[in-house]
């Protein structure tokens, strides 16, 4: 292909993007295929001669597209979205066309200044205080992973990348029962293990750790012979949106002399709304680390996740390695490859840069607010159906409910609904009964996309009932 005829396929997959966002409501949102019904239709080896790229976009179009859950969809309900925001997108074919690898500032200096600007606008968003630092990171899992080691270097005086974990004791981390895997696999990789991440029970509305639970086990611990590392807490959390209280945690990890970590991944988000904080941020300034996802709900195109740090030292005494290839000389300047886990890093802070300059914060503090809004609202209208329960209400843009029946026929309506196609929704587990999650997230929904959600789940429960 020359750069002539890719102009032309350029202009026809954009205007082709265009359609498809235009026409995604008349879509069902969960792709409607059964296993092995994609790789079917695929070579079994590949061309020896290249084809026309109208063959391949024909295919695209026939084989790729009824494989595809739309995760753009306006009624798209399930997991937490992965939104796109136009201005996020635009970017994103900019910095495809680059194609820079930004692992150092000399290899795009203008991708390492962006991206600490980016970070500081974000900052300030969030209403975080001056001084925190930060790099954007492809996800939380990455974000996370980055913390658990660093707390098990520091609990280990920084050996533990020279030496193993031979001899160091068992190192300990806590948090409660409502966090995401994510956090079992950091701890997996990190060379902890399973049995020593010590998973506390929740109370109150909000879900939060029982901090005298939390402080009794890290007693426990060292009574014991064992290290304790750090303490996760989280805000929104995954299942049914787990709140800690955070000043509480934060006491405990400084009594402890523990690092610290925020798991905001998608309430972060919200926290652009000065009215959220108040409820669920006192107390994150105090936090070694955070991480919030941008591409969950202020519309950057995934992936794109901003992990702050009240003092980046210990990540980068972790995860810096400085072969003589990788060195910069001159002035000093900040090489972001040193504060993450990947060597090769995307420009992604462009399309943090072009989504806050499009829309401005408040534009953005508008929808977040609908959606909560509007979930509150659904909510109201699912508990008034007739022996439908709401199991936990809302936190922000999430809550969960059961219909009448067992746990099958929780996960029957659940599949029922996928199937129809209107609408898209996930089970969860709570208090060891199968829920029903709901959240609002998806950038371009709306109010009626919202409480139709309400007649499609009546609609389908009269059918399967």
């Amino acid at each position: 292909m020359d750069w002539d005829e890719f102009s032309h396929w350029g202009q026809h997959i954009s205007r082709w993007a265009a359609n498809y966002h235009k026409t995604l409501a008349d879509r069902p949102v969960r792709a409607q295929t059964t296993p092995g019904d994609i790789a079917a239709q695929l070579l079994a080896a590949p061309p020896d001669k290249g084809e026309p790229m109208e063959a391949i976009l024909a295919d695209f179009e026939r084989i790729v597209m009824p494989g595809i859950t739309h995760w753009q969809h306006p009624r798209f309900f399930a997991y937490f979205p992965a939104n796109a925001a136009p201005p996020s997108m635009l970017a994103e074919m900019l910095v495809t066309t680059i194609a820079a690898q930004c692992m150092l500032w000399q290899t795009s200096p203008a991708a390492t200044e962006i991206e600490g600007v980016m970070v500081d606008w974000l900052r300030q968003a969030l209403g975080l205080p001056d001084g925190m630092t930060g790099v954007i990171q492809d996800s939380a899992s990455s974000a996370t992973l980055s913390a658990v080691l660093t707390m098990r270097e520091r609990a280990t005086g920084f050996s533990g990348n020279r030496e193993g974990l031979n001899g160091k004791g068992s190192l300990r981390i806590y948090c409660s029962d409502q966090v995401h895997s994510s956090i079992d696999r950091a701890c997996w990789v990190a060379g902890i293990g399973q049995d020593n991440l010590v998973k506390l029970p929740t109370q109150g509305d909000t879900f939060a750790i029982d901090p005298d639970r939390l402080e009794a086990a890290i007693q426990d611990d060292i009574a014991a012979g064992h290290v304790p590392a750090g303490i996760i807490a989280i805000t929104g959390g995954t299942g049914v949106g787990a709140c800690d209280d955070l000043i509480a945690v934060a006491d405990i990890a400084q009594k402890f002399d523990l690092y610290s970590h925020l798991d905001a991944a998608w309430a972060g988000s919200a926290m652009i709304c000065p009215e959220f904080r108040q409820t669920f941020w006192p107390g994150a300034e105090r936090y070694d680390s955070i991480v919030f996802n941008p591409h969950k709900w202020l519309g950057a195109q995934f992936d794109c996740a901003i992990q702050f740090l009240r003092d980046a030292a210990p990540q980068l005494n972790t995860l810096k390695i400085e072969p003589e290839y990788l060195k910069t000389t001159g002035a000093e300047v900040t090489n972001y490859s040193e504060w993450t886990i990947p060597l090769g890093r995307r420009f992604r802070a462009l399309k943090i840069w072009f989504l806050l300059r499009s829309y401005g914060l408040e534009d953005l503090r508008a929808r977040i607010r609908n959606h909560v809004a509007w979930a509150q609202e659904l909510a109201q209208q699912i508990k008034a159906m007739e022996g439908f329960e709401i199991t936990t209400g809302p936190i922000l843009s999430l809550f969960s409910f059961r219909c009448p029946g067992d746990d099958d026929m929780q996960q029957r309506l659940v599949d029922a609904l996928n199937t129809d196609g209107r609408i898209y929704l996930t089970q969860g587990l709570f208090e060891g009964r199968k829920i029903i999650r709901f959240q609002v997230g998806q950038f371009d929904t709306t109010r009626d996309d919202v409480l139709m959600a309400a007649k499609v789940i009546g609609d389908v429960w009269e059918k399967i009932r």
